[in-house]
Parts: C-alpha cells; structure tokens; sequence
C-alpha cells in the first residue's frame, strides 16, 4: 500500500490530493486570492505563500507518505516518464527555462513535503515533454524551431487509457488526440510517444483563453501599431485570446448559455473553434498517414456535448472517436509515481 501526496499548482489555486494507491481518498482546491497574489512579483515570490496553505492541509490528513508528486511546469526538453526531483530540476525551473508558469513550481513544493516527510519527490510527463521526430521540428525558418511544449501528461494519460479500450498494449498504437481546455494541444501519438503536436501557447486552434496561429502578415502589422507593447501583445495570444476575445468569456457554459438564448453569433464563434480542433486533428492524422486505432477527445472542453459532436461530425471517417471529458491530471500523476514504486517503470533523472 502507497499514501500519494498529489500536488498541481495553477494560476489562482493549488490542487491537492491524497491517494490510497490508484484511489484518491481526499482532495481540495486551496484557492488564492488574485488580488495578494497580483502583488508578488512573478511566481517565484508566491512559493512560501502557495506553501502556507498546502503544508496546514497536508498536516491535517497526515498518512505516513510514500512520494509526493507534482505537475512538471516548462523545463528542459525530456521524454516522458516519471522523474526524481534533484538540484538540477529546482535550477532550471527557477530560472522559468522556456517560460514562466505557475507549473514550475510544482517541484519545489513536492521537495519541500517530501523533506518533511522523509519520503521521494516526483513530476511526472512534465509540459517539456519532447518526443517529436526530426521532421515535425522544422518552422519554415532556421532562426526559429518548433519546440515541443504541450499537455503532455494527459496526452500519455489517455493513450494509455485509449489503449486498455482496445486490448492492445499501448506500445501497439496510434491515435490522434486532442487535449481541450484553457489551451489545447492536438497530438498524434504512437507507440505512447508525442511525435508531434502544436505549441498550445501559439500554434493550433484557438481555444477559450489562446488565439492559436493568426495569420502571420496581419499579426507582424498588428505588432508594429504602436497601439500594443510586447507584454500586451503576449496577453493579447494568451488569456485575452480565442472565445474570451470574441465573446468576453472564457467558459464554455457560458457560450452555451448564449447559443440556448438564440445568440447566432456566439453559436458561429464556437463551431469554428470546433472546425479549427477538427482540422488541426486532420492535420496530425496525416503525420499518422491515415493509420490510426482511434482519435481521442479529453480535458475540460470533452464535457461539451456540443462541441464533441461538431468534432466528431468531421472527423469520424478517421476511425472510431473516443472521449474522456476531463483533465485526469491527477490520477495521471498518482498512476506515474506508483508505477515506480511498484517497479512497472524506473524512475528517471533529470
């Protein structure tokens, strides 16, 4: 028997949560007030604040802990797998190596419980997560290379889950799947690995939050205005973006609130982030060369059966449609660190 301490910080709020083994036997999310939060400087100042209220839950359910295991926020590029936190690790993730997230933190708060508690500090299938092949690397320019930064840990999630649907190891398979939330990540995955996907920060559909690709010439004058600096450009792509642009929210309820009112418009905007999802699933079906066991619907967005349905209309001539609404992060990350203690997998070093 395993006691998991499952950690998953965000923008607002830390996501905590207990687990027996594979069962979560306890979970909250410790919310954090955006206005304290607005006075840190960047995310690294809100450690000892973010810690605060994860260590006093900890203590109140305490269990002897086996490993405690977090989100892996934008490190360097890596394979997926489950990974020990070293020095390495905290280095660059305080450095914010390919961007600043409240992710990153997500080590150094599992290092601080695991100390405390005399036991192992995990991230499992971190954001930096590269699988990609040699030719999904090339942009179009040599000043500029594709990097892969995406929803890794519920991509494997899901393939490994997509996988037991079908009776096949997941080392037998393809799919193509869309993780679809705040930002979404499409990604054809075979033998379980990430051999492509979009920069869900700036490539791919555009989302509730993301722009996802603009039209470059538009873009480069838009930039050049005046009427926007960098730091409102950078917004602008990533949280004003997408529905939260076009419809002044970012929830897709509310959207389907409007749509039930007879709003036509909102109903457009929505079927074309559909379209857009669908397209880009057709794109990464391509890199599979139409050989796929399934494509697969996940993350928060999965929920809607709207839009699944706008999606699978497009797409199901592709092969069967499978849809796990939800981001399952973290049962993904409890599944990570036990199949290391269980000896499934070996643990491995940053």
């Amino acid at each position: 028997m395993a006691f998991l301490l499952v950690i998953n910080p965000g923008s607002t709020s830390t996501k905590a949560a207990l687990y027996e083994d594979a069962a979560q036997i306890r979970a909250e999310i410790l919310r954090h007030d955006p206005a304290t939060l607005a006075q840190f400087r960047g995310v690294w100042d809100q450690l000892d604040f973010r810690l605060g209220p994860l260590r006093a839950w900890a203590g109140a359910n305490a269990v002897p802990l086996s490993a405690v295991v977090a989100v892996g926020g934008l490190l360097r590029p890596l394979p997926g797998g489950t990974y020990r936190v070293n020095e390495k690790m905290l280095r660059d993730a305080r450095a914010n190596l390919q961007g600043e997230h409240a992710s990153n933190l997500g080590c150094a708060m599992a290092a601080a419980l695991a100390e405390e508690y005399h036991c192992e500090a995990y991230v499992v299938d971190p954001v930096s997560v590269d699988e990609l092949e040699p030719l999904a690397r090339y942009s179009g320019h040599p000043l500029i290379t594709r990097r892969a930064l995406s929803h890794a840990l519920n991509l494997h999630a899901a393939a490994r889950r997509s996988a037991a649907s079908t009776g096949k190891p997941v080392t037998k398979c393809n799919f193509v799947i869309a993780h679809m939330g705040g930002g979404i990540s499409v990604a054809p995955v075979r033998g379980g690995r990430i051999i492509d996907v979009n920069d869900a920060s700036s490539d791919g559909p555009f989302s509730p939050e993301r722009t996802g690709g603009l039209p470059l010439q538009q873009f480069i004058t838009l930039c050049y205005s005046g009427s926007r600096g960098e730091a409102d450009m950078r917004t602008l792509v990533r949280g004003r973006g997408g529905l939260t642009a076009y419809l002044g929210t970012n929830s897709a309820l509310d959207v389907e609130a409007m749509i039930a009112r007879g709003d036509t418009k909102a109903g457009e905007i929505y079927k074309a982030m559909a379209y857009q999802i669908a397209k880009e699933i057709g794109a990464m079906a391509v890199v599979l060369a139409g050989d796929l066991d399934a494509v697969v619907l996940t993350g928060g967005l999965a929920a809607s059966t709207m839009l699944v349905t706008w999606i699978a209309d497009r797409v199901k001539f592709l092969g069967p449609v499978i849809v796990y609404p939800g981001e399952g992060e973290m049962d993904a990350l409890a599944e990570g660190a036990l199949r290391v203690l269980r000896g499934d997998a070996s643990v491995e070093e940053y």
